[in-house]
């Protein structure tokens, strides 16, 4: 029969490609291969930071590292430096503004009881304010007042609640009365009284104690106060060692205003007693300023008498003259 053919393909096999074409198929598949490679590498790679900063997770994990900087502390490591600044507060206030006082005997009765406390303002003294007529003061020792009044001894708590201005000192001698006549007043009183201040009568029905006598059993005066000192006595006059019984020693009496702590203005307790102390009506009555109220008048005169004097010479002096039997240049 015949030969076979050599190299002979079926119908269905595709026709062979020249030598050239094949290699540069395998060559096109490799690099295709090859490039695929390299985008999956680099997709992997992690992204270099760009010229802005930090990636969007670097910022993340840096806001979480701020606001755990920024947790506040615990409420009981900042109790103390709370309780440092609210004394230092208390010291400040009772040092330059207002100071509490504690009543200890029955001489300001029936205005103050025995273990009122009351409120001192110490703020208007520094501006210059002094004691007016009428007021409730506290104020140091003068010297000798209260040499046979005993002091208690506090214990070490009271001590340091006292210097901070949260308990009224029990060590410090202080007294306090009501200012009857201050420097430049004449003040006295006689029998059964009433005590006059340059001359005019106090009624004093609203605030000495039921009973008591203006005068009490110690009759004085006319006394002339001083300047810059004030004449104090007792709300309770029959039991208030006050001005009348400490004639003989320096001032006569009378209590210098450098003493004086402040004015009592509250009684903060108990509850049931609080209330304002108001200067009485009787010491803004007509008259009673007489004596203050005469030295500007005078002043006031005598410094508008030369005033007057030079404005009349002047005007005297701008008028013209006029010469009869002269002539004047033509």
């Amino acid at each position: 029969m015949g030969d076979l053919a050599v190299g002979a393909r079926s119908g269905t096999e595709e026709p062979e490609e020249p030598a050239g074409q094949v290699e540069s198929s395998h060559q096109a598949t490799s690099s295709a291969h090859q490039s695929q490679s390299q985008s999956k590498t680099a997709s992997q790679r992690p992204a270099p930071p760009g010229p802005a900063g930090p990636s969007v997770m670097g910022d993340e994990e840096e806001a979480g590292r701020v606001k755990k900087a920024k947790k506040p502390r615990a409420f009981w490591k900042e109790l103390p430096i709370l309780i440092g600044i609210a004394l230092l507060l208390a010291l400040l206030i009772k040092t330059f503004l207002v100071q509490a006082f504690s009543i200890p005997s029955d001489s300001m009765q029936d205005t103050l009881q025995r273990g009122d406390r009351v409120l001192v303002d110490k703020l208007t003294p520094w501006f210059g304010s002094k004691p007016q007529r009428g007021e409730v003061v506290v104020f140091h020792d003068p010297g000798g007042w209260l040499n046979e009044t005993p002091t208690p001894e506090p214990n070490p708590v009271q001590k340091v609640l006292s210097f901070i201005g949260l308990m009224p000192s029990a060590e410090e001698k202080d007294l306090i009365k009501r200012v009857i006549a201050v420097g430049g007043d004449t003040v006295e009183c006689h029998g059964t009284g009433p005590v006059k201040v340059n001359g005019k009568a106090l009624q004093e029905d609203s605030y000495i104690f039921p009973g008591a006598t203006p005068c009490g059993d110690r009759a004085f005066g006319p006394i002339k106060v001083p300047k810059d000192r004030i004449w104090v006595m007792g709300d309770h006059r029959d039991d208030s060692l006050d001005s009348r019984y400490h004639q003989n020693l320096k001032g006569n009496g009378t209590v210098s205003v450098d003493e004086v702590v402040g004015r009592a203005f509250t009684i903060a307790w108990p509850i049931d007693r609080w209330g304002t102390l108001p200067v009485p009506d009787t010491f803004g009555q007509p008259g009673i300023n007489t004596a203050m109220a005469a030295a500007p008048a005078t002043l006031g005169l005598a410094g508008a008498v030369p005033i007057v004097l030079w404005r009349r010479r002047r005007l005297s002096g701008d008028r013209p003259r006029v010469l009869t039997g002269s002539r004047y240049p033509r």
